[in-house]
């Protein structure tokens, strides 16, 4: 077991949300499930209680807790992508599966679990300060989906 795991509350589908990222995201995979020992709060005994699994090689652990604690935007995923074919991949992903669109490159899946999908670009063009990385953030302010495409024009001015 990892010293450091990302646990993720989930109402009763976390078992259901590691497969779907194991499915979406390479270096991902779902290591374990572990069912409840006896009746809790918001379930029974041999209901799935915790889930094992990784994202994009990050350890995370699922905890079906029931309805008490929501997801929130104070926590998201990064994925960094090289072009716009993977950026368009994993937000079609998320979004297609029940998700939803946001600004900026945020988007959250069917589950709350909010997502970034960053193009390298994006983040390169920020890092290079100046008149570039605020046309370039300028750019991206009025986007959902990031194009990277107008991103590096925006970039060039």
């Amino acid at each position: 077991m990892p010293k450091n795991t990302i646990c993720l509350w989930f109402d009763s589908e976390a078992e259901e949300a590691a497969r779907f990222y194991a499915e979406t995201f390479p270096d991902s995979e779902v290591t374990s499930v572990h069912l409840a020992p006896a009746d809790y709060p918001s379930g029974t005994a041999g209901d799935v209680l915790t889930v094992d699994f990784t994202v994009a090689g990050i350890p995370c652990m699922g905890l079906n807790g029931g309805s008490t604690f929501p997801q929130t935007e104070a926590f998201s995923f990064q994925i960094a992508t090289d072009d716009q074919e993977e950026t368009d991949r994993y937000w079609n992903a998320i979004v297609g599966n029940g998700g939803q669109e946001s600004a900026c490159g945020w988007c959250k899946d069917r589950w709350g679990v909010s997502w970034q999908i960053t193009p390298r670009a994006l983040t390169e063009a920020l890092a290079a300060g100046g008149d570039e990385a605020r046309r370039a953030f300028e750019a991206m302010l009025t986007m959902q989906k990031i194009d990277i495409a107008t991103i590096e024009a925006a970039r060039r001015g």
